[in-house]
């Protein structure tokens, strides 16, 4: 089952509907959906998702609202007569927000939480957040977008808009918004699953993140002992490492004999320890002289 049918399972059993305002705004939030349409002066809302049918199903009944519930292939369709709700306007195929009377369903915390859970049922999706995080609401207007997302702006929930050539959607790629807007709908459950996933995976990614600063740091000192070594060997060839001072041979032959440890390492090894800038001034001396010779 993937996260978003699990959401939807969640929510789909909320225990909201003994308050017909709930439902009724529940119910617009799907029906501003993209999933939701007009077809020959009734609505039809179709979903693949069982949970949200048998949802849309118990909001209907709860409402005393005639319909129809048809299946082709894995798609259900639900379908009943238009209703008069002051909330809502009838486009040509469309439903969409009154905004005349946006004032009036602004008013109840619970109502704008009832109309946000709708939106989410009907046309939401949560990719698992494994792999990454995204939420997106797919709406029918982009006044219906607009109007949810300055809904989540007042309870502190950022989100941004997508336009796309047959939809609109708001989405949100944050983790710690997408964890707020589970909780703003009812999913407190999910909530938890989605925390628990985010926490492993941000302690799975510090882990990659140290384990690559570290290659990256060794690989590094490897590559500078590689090019000191071979500095140090060009001076043995061409006679000219035994008349260097014997601070630059001391660290030059342990060098040579411990080609993978740090520069911290090597200053502890030398016969009077010294720290990592004294032990990186005297091998770089030893390349800049190897350097000059090379020149001649």
């Amino acid at each position: 089952m993937s996260f978003s049918k699990d959401i939807k399972e969640e929510l789909s059993k909320l225990n909201t509907l003994s308050n017909k305002d709930n439902v009724k705004f529940e119910l617009i939030g799907y029906l501003i959906s993209n999933n939701a349409n007009i077809v020959k002066e009734k609505i039809r809302y179709s979903t693949e998702n069982e949970y949200n049918i048998n949802r849309f199903n118990k909001l209907l009944n709860n409402l005393n609202i005639d319909y129809k519930i048809e299946l082709q292939g894995k798609v259900y369709s639900i379908i009943f007569k238009k209703i008069d709700l002051d909330e809502i306007e009838y486009l040509k195929d469309k439903i969409q927000i009154n905004i005349d009377n946006e004032i009036n369903i602004k008013k109840d915390e619970i109502l704008l939480k009832s109309l946000a859970r709708g939106s989410f049922l009907g046309g939401g999706s949560l990719n698992n957040p494994n792999n990454k995080y995204h939420l997106e609401i797919l709406f029918s207007t982009i006044k219906n977008a607009k109007f949810v997302l300055e809904l989540l702006k007042e309870f502190r929930i950022e989100a941004k808009i997508l336009e796309r050539k047959n939809s609109t959607s708001i989405y949100i790629k944050e983790a710690e918004e997408i964890s707020k807007v589970l909780a703003f709908i009812g999913a407190n459950k999910s909530v938890l699953n989605f925390e628990e996933i985010r926490v492993m995976r941000d302690t799975r990614n510090n882990i990659n993140r140290l384990v690559n600063c570290e290659t990256a740091n060794l690989n590094k000192t490897i590559n500078a002992s590689v090019e000191q070594i071979e500095q140090i060997e060009y001076l043995q060839k061409i006679g000219k490492f035994d008349g260097l001072p014997e601070n630059l041979k001391e660290i030059a032959n342990l060098r040579q004999e411990n080609p993978d440890v740090s520069l911290v390492e090597l200053g502890q090894m030398l016969s009077t320890p010294i720290g990592k800038s004294g032990v990186n001034h005297r091998l770089k001396k030893i390349c800049e002289i190897a350097k000059e010779y090379r020149k001649m």
